[in-house]
């Protein structure tokens, strides 16, 4: 029993490492290499947009902290002039 259990690891060693071989092969290949880099580019691009929105909404944030705190110190609404000239057209 003990010989069939050590030649069944065995075989399921052997599968895995094949496996593992078969992929670091492929992964070598211009295809799996041009693969690899297009995943790589794809995390980026996802990544850089959250950044960006992620920036918009801090800047659209801090820009209403701004707008709230000069009209709590001087009384003006920024950007009230502007609003009121659009709305006259």
């Amino acid at each position: 029993m003990s010989r069939l259990f050590w030649f069944g690891l065995g075989i399921a060693a052997g599968v895995a490492a094949a496996r593992k071989a078969g992929q670091a092969a492929q992964a070598a290949t211009p295809a799996g290499i041009g693969e690899n880099v297009g995943q790589g580019l794809r995390e980026l691009a996802g990544a850089i947009g959250s950044f960006g929105a992620e920036v918009r909404a801090g800047m659209s944030e801090r820009e209403q902290e701004l707008q709230e705190t000069v009209e709590r110190q001087t009384g003006f609404t920024p950007g009230r002039r502007a609003r009121r000239a659009n709305d006259a057209r």
